[in-house]
């Protein structure tokens, strides 16, 4: 049987995920992490793909807060750590539901039929949870998008054969979640501020919405809400904020505009005083398949290695 630190890992798939910068970002990591015990906190926790690292490297962790603005998926992650055994049962019932339709008018009629109680007000979080799962892996790309109502509106996806129930992962997950006191909010990245500790490091991994590009690379896609200049400014002020207190080092992924515009030095401007280097990514989850591939982003910290 294999140990969760080599199975959990995200359990959607998710736009601007890390888990090909993984390796780039370990190496940017504060030393102290690997001296002292200390506090986690995420407070764009997105697919998961940091915080799932963190948690297999550092067995030092005393305390992990996770936010984000996206409620069905903190909800996810609060059934996945707490029922993970009625997950996998719906999904494997959705799973085996949806394999038995061998025709594709079929499958899109029953994907839009989920999709449309998705966007239910009244489900529990169980079954909103493995829709949420479902969806993710049967829709158009992978993608997570609302409208400005709020509802899920990303079209089908044609997969001949997708794994929806990855029970191995998911259980994995679980475990690895209980395995440390963690707290899950769901809100303003600001909230997370109150959980620093003076006689504590506390480390912060930012991976907010990334600031576009260009006018027609931005989907609008996880929320309703945007997350424009205005946001990243405040972002920017909060970090700021942190960077006064003692014990708290942070480290901020983000676009490198500067990259696709030489004079677009909204970042570097922004963050001014900071370490900012740029380092290759990879992107894989994006409508126009000719925007996937390498290119540079940005990592911020408020510390010297």
């Amino acid at each position: 049987m294999k140990s969760i630190d080599s199975v959990a890992k995200p359990f959607l798939k998710w736009a601007g995920g890390k888990r090909q910068l993984i390796p780039q970002l370990t190496k940017l990591l504060p030393n102290k992490l690997y001296e002292k015990d200390f506090i986690y906190i995420e407070p764009f926790v997105g697919g998961g793909a940091m915080l799932f690292f963190m948690l297999q490297r550092f067995p030092n962790i005393k305390k992990v807060i996770i936010n984000d603005i996206n409620k069905k998926l903190t909800d996810a992650y609060r059934i996945i750590k707490d029922d993970a055994e009625g997950l996998v049962l719906m999904l494997t019932n959705l799973e085996n539901e949806y394999n038995n339709l061998k025709v594709e008018d079929s499958r899109k009629e029953f994907y839009l039929n989920q999709r449309e109680r998705f966007n239910e007000a009244n489900l529990d979080l169980l079954e909103m949870t493995a829709l949420l799962i479902f969806l993710n892996r049967t829709c158009f790309n992978g993608l997570y998008r609302e409208n400005s109502k709020g509802k899920f509106n990303v079209p089908f996806g044609r997969y001949s054969n997708p794994t929806i129930c990855n029970a191995d992962v998911l259980y994995a997950d679980s475990e690895l979640l209980n395995k440390y006191e963690i707290e899950i909010l769901t809100g303003d990245f600001s909230n997370t501020a109150q959980y620093t500790d003076e006689d504590r490091i506390s480390f912060f991994y930012f991976d907010p919405p990334y600031r576009p590009l260009s006018a027609t690379s931005s989907f609008k896609s996880f929320v309703k809400e945007d997350f424009d200049d205005d946001s990243q400014r405040e972002l920017s002020n909060f970090c700021r904020q942190l960077a006064l207190k003692e014990n708290v080092l942070w480290m901020l992924s983000n676009s490198d505009c500067s990259s696709k515009n030489p004079k677009d030095t909204f970042f570097e401007e922004l963050y001014k005083g900071f370490d900012i280097q740029r380092v290759f990514a990879s992107r894989s989850v994006n409508a126009n398949a000719s925007k996937r591939g390498r290119l540079t982003e940005l990592l911020i910290r408020n510390y010297k290695l």
